[in-house]
């Protein structure tokens, strides 16, 4: 059999395969199937391989998320392949490739202790977020249904949230048991005096329903009545009970309450049926004192208003559904002619007369006055007193107007 070389490789004349490494020639096989040089290409094939395995875990490292672990026993497992490799090809170039990648290794390693850090410190802060809602919860809650919701999903939330180290854990777990520890204890206090004032409600209520009954039967409609709006008030301001007993005791009490105001009901309908007449007697009455308006003669509406106003009350009470309408009519007749015993005594007062004269006489002297000053001033030239002076002498001559219709309506 002949030698054959290669650059990182021989097989020799009796087929000992040696490869070439910085340490110097190694055996890696014997050759005796073929020539020599199908021995060099059957050992660079399986150099190839190799290469191609760092190959594939150099792209692993730069392109996807392996675990540092995985990666340095992967290159500790190929650092030792290519030791031991029966493979002719540049073996040390393919350890310097695997100490590159330990490097990354190390590198990779580095990043994940720092995202884990910074993943922990983030946990730290979602569950202190977690528990700080839960302590003002556990302090603040009054809206108990709504709250305890929201304590029960901060406790899914502490679930789904990621861990952060345990020693930090532990004590924000103490603390966010503690808060609903102290929620549940507040909100049974709470319902629990809720029970006892129901309760204290309830023994009220029942007092007034008992004041209410009694009064059912009353006629005296206008006393009772007060007294059952006084009751009702009482009634709101003194809370709930709990809800089966308070439709029980309001059925009861409306129940009373209904019984006294459905027989004063029936009883003023038997009044009104009775005041019907009264009522037609006072609607002529109404026409009458109607028939005074305007008032022309004041003396003689005067005159025929008392008597209107006599009659009137002697006609007595009509129905409730007429008395507003009725009432309101004889009331529009009596201030039509009050207004015009007052318009009269502002005509005839002696001293609104004089005021109303005076008022005229000090804005005629002055309108005098003004027309001299204004006359002086044309005389000068003086443009800036004379314009002074018309604005002057026309509010004053308006006001006059003023004075004097009032004075007039004196007069008339």
């Amino acid at each position: 059999m002949t030698t054959a070389n290669d650059p990182w490789g021989r097989v020799d004349d009796d087929g000992t395969v040696y490869v070439r490494t910085a340490e110097g020639e190694r055996v890696i096989g014997s050759w005796a199937a073929g020539s020599p040089e199908e021995a060099l290409a059957f050992y660079r094939r399986k150099f190839a391989s190799l290469e191609t395995e760092v190959s594939l875990l150099e792209q692993r490292l730069t392109s996807t998320e392996i675990a540092p672990g995985q990666a340095a026993s992967a290159v500790e497992k190929l650092r030792t392949h290519i030791a031991e490799a029966s493979a002719i090809g540049d073996l040390d170039g393919l350890a310097r490739r695997l100490d590159g990648l330990t490097k990354r290794v190390d590198e990779r390693r580095e990043e994940v202790k720092h995202a884990r850090e910074n993943a922990r410190e983030a946990a730290k802060d979602i569950k202190e977020r977690i528990v700080a809602e839960a302590e003002r919860i556990a302090v603040e809650a009054t809206h108990w249904k709504a709250s305890g919701e929201r304590m029960s999903q901060l406790l899914e939330e502490w679930k789904a949230a990621p861990h952060a180290d345990r020693s930090v854990e532990a004590v924000l777990w103490k603390r966010l048991s503690a808060a609903r520890n102290q929620f549940t204890k507040r909100r049974k206090a709470y319902f629990s005096n809720l029970e006892a004032d129901r309760e204290q409600v309830r023994q009220h209520k029942e007092r007034l329903i008992a004041e209410a009954e009694s009064m059912s039967g009353s006629t005296d409609w206008g006393n009772t009545a007060r007294a059952y709006r006084d009751l009702m008030q009482e009634w709101k301001e003194a809370g709930r009970a709990s809800r089966e007993a308070e439709n029980d005791l309001w059925k009861r009490f409306r129940g009373a309450q209904d019984k006294f105001f459905d027989a004063r009901s029936e009883a003023f309908a038997a009044r009104d049926a009775e005041f019907a007449g009264n009522a037609e007697v006072k609607e002529e009455i109404l026409k009458e004192a109607q028939a005074l308006l305007p008032v022309t003669d004041l003396k003689a509406a005067r005159t025929r208003l008392r008597d209107v106003q006599e009659r009137w009350e002697a006609a007595g009470m009509v129905p409730r559904d007429q008395r507003e309408r009725l009432e309101s009519g004889l009331r529009k007749v009596e201030d039509a002619v009050r207004k015009a015993e007052d318009a009269k005594w502002k005509r005839t007062n002696p001293e609104a007369v004089a005021r109303a004269e005076d008022a005229v006489n000090q804005l005629k002297s002055g309108i005098a006055d003004l027309e001299e000053k204004l006359a002086k001033a044309q005389q000068r030239g003086d443009d800036k007193a004379i314009r002074k002076n018309e604005e002057a002498l026309t509010a004053r001559r308006e006001w006059l107007v003023e004075a004097e219709k009032t004075l007039n309506e004196f007069s008339g």
